[in-house]
């Protein structure tokens, strides 16, 4: 049976931490920005982490 291929898709969006969580970026972040503050959009910067209902499926994903 051949190798599983990664959601080339998905590896490109999540990254794995050190202890093992998933990393992601924040959305709504990418057009429409005027009619949003400095403040929302200062915290839309910062990365977070995949919920841990969604992470088993990203990490099969990503493997």
């Amino acid at each position: 049976m051949p190798k599983m291929k990664s959601n080339r898709g998905a590896a490109k969006t999540f990254r794995k931490t050190a202890s093992g969580k998933i990393k992601r970026s924040k959305a709504y972040k990418a057009h429409i920005l005027t009619k949003k503050s400095t403040k929302t959009k200062r915290n839309l910067r910062q990365a977070t982490l995949v919920a841990k209902s969604d992470s088993k499926r990203v990490k099969i994903m990503i493997q």
